[in-house]
């Protein structure tokens, strides 16, 4: 064999040892949430906070980070519509509750820096929606008189649709 056939040989063993064996291995599945499921979360959220008193906007957006819904009761401020995006966005932007991503981001701890980004919010009320292990969506509310009331009605929507995306 001559040198250019070796060269050859050994250019093809490389691109074939860096070439995904088939096209399945070139490609990946997501899932997502439908605008009718994202929806009945947003509702069933809404309803959570308005029950309790509360009159806010709620943001459902999907895994990368794009608004599916958006809701304002009739009273929220005009802040919220924004607040409730950015949370959400925040959520599945950084793959934590805005909670936790308010206590890791606390002044003189490693990810502080990360409160001083655009669009970022580290404060409760937004929240991952998964099913099946699957990262689907954010949830994001504003408007209750505290990120932790904020919670607990991101949590009533995300129940609300807990059976339609664990499969």
């Amino acid at each position: 064999m001559s040198i250019k056939s070796n060269t050859y040989v050994l250019f093809l063993a490389t691109f074939c040892a860096m070439a995904p064996a088939s096209a399945q291995d070139a490609t990946f599945a997501t899932r997502s949430l439908t605008p009718e499921t994202a929806l009945k979360a947003a509702q069933a959220a809404l309803k959570k906070c308005r029950d309790d008193g509360f009159q806010v906007a709620v943001a459902i957006v999907d895994r990368g980070g794009l608004l599916q819904v958006l809701l304002r009761d009739r009273y929220a401020g005009p802040h919220t519509l924004r607040m409730a995006t950015d949370k959400a966005w925040s959520a599945v932007t950084f793959r934590t509750n805005t909670a936790e991503l308010d206590r890791v981001t606390q002044p003189g701890m490693q990810q502080h820096g990360i409160r001083h980004r655009p669009r970022v919010v580290t404060v409760a009320g937004g929240m991952m929606i998964e099913g099946a292990g699957a990262l689907l969506g954010g949830i994001g509310i504003s408007g209750a008189p505290g990120g932790d009331r904020d919670d607990v009605c991101a949590a009533a929507g995300i129940a609300a649709i807990r059976d339609s995306i664990e499969f």
